[in-house]
């Protein structure tokens, strides 16, 4: 299982919970995506499931040696006291499932059917719960309100605010958040050992603190991009030349990847600009980002046209050349 980076206070406070004999048996796991919070749940499981069954784990954090017998069960899928929800491949085997389906929630009473195998625990993982369909969520929330002896949920969520304020209320929440610079040079140093520094430093930049990000948007060349961008918040766009160019360069299928990197990195970008600014210049700059995060947010999930979603955020960038620095 791959190295945790960051987080170190979340895995103090989980592991101080755990050694007091008082381990809350939800856990919402929370922040943005891509920094890691999948890979907490995992290795808490292992840990709680680990330290049950001996032999003991004298490691710091969540660290079980990989030829722990637990780990071994538990690499190959196989442990019986462990259960994770996600979402399928569909039949097809094309793409995965809209939803985690009420079946799958479900599927969780085999778990707790019978006692657990090695330990006293049963853990379920549930990557994300966000995911869920409306009725996965209702019949998850009667095993939360009424949890089985020695039973642990580990909840993953990239939006909280989103999920039944029952399901919330029943939860210990445990936000991560981004990695530091440090932190993220090591995780991506980690997955990438090959990789130049200079090639680490561009992905640490446009990561923004998650590794996840970063390499998602490896090999796109983002540099580019980024140089596009700040183009048109440096000099405008008075003849719509640069926004038409980035429009039909970002708006075909083929450049699915750019366009979702361009879409995370706008409001970024403008947020940026209106750090170096005072008084009306920021508040117009502030007004700007908001309208940009908004669109920049819906713009996959309303399935908006790519060409005129460029096109839109490549004018708000240009009027803050327009606008300047002025206080």
């Amino acid at each position: 299982m791959s190295r945790l980076f960051g987080h170190d206070s979340a895995v103090a406070a989980f592991r101080e919970s755990h050694a007091s004999g008082r381990l809350h048996h939800a856990w919402l796991i929370s922040g943005p995506e891509g920094i890691g919070k999948a890979l907490f749940a995992h290795k808490a499981a292992l840990r709680v499931l680990a330290d049950g069954a001996g032999p003991p784990v004298t490691g710091p954090g969540f660290h079980v040696p990989d030829d722990h017998r637990i780990a071994k069960l538990v690499a190959a899928g196989s442990h019986p006291d462990l259960m994770r929800l996600e979402r399928l491949t569909k039949e097809s085997g094309a793409e995965l499932a809209r939803s985690i389906s009420v079946d799958q929630v479900r599927g969780l009473q085999r778990l707790f059917a019978t006692t657990a195998t090695f330990s006293p625990w049963r853990v379920v993982v549930i990557d994300a719960i966000d995911d869920l369909e409306r009725a996965a969520a209702n019949a998850l929330l009667k095993n939360l309100e009424e949890p089985p002896a020695n039973s642990l949920f580990l909840l993953v969520s990239h939006a909280p605010e989103r999920l039944l304020p029952t399901i919330r209320s029943r939860c210990r929440q445990l936000r991560l958040s981004r990695l530091d610079d440090a932190a993220m040079r090591s995780a991506l140093g980690a997955t990438l050992p090959d990789a130049e520094p200079d090639e680490l430093n561009s992905l640490v930049a446009v990561g923004e603190g998650s590794p996840g990000r970063a390499l998602a948007f490896r090999g796109l060349d983002i540099d580019k991009l980024d140089r596009a961008m700040r183009a048109l918040a440096s000099e405008g766009d008075p003849t719509n030349a640069r926004r038409v160019k980035l429009a039909a360069e970002l708006s075909p299928k083929a450049a699915q990847g750019r366009y979702e990197a361009f879409l995370a990195r706008a409001p970024s970008l403008i947020a940026g600009e209106a750090r170096a600014r005072r008084g009306p210049a920021l508040a117009q700059a502030l007004g700007t980002w908001e309208r940009a995060r908004d669109l920049a947010g819906s713009a996959t999930r309303l399935s908006l046209d790519p060409h005129s979603v460029v096109f839109e955020l490549g004018g708000m960038m240009a009027s803050l050349a327009r606008r300047g620095t002025a206080a």
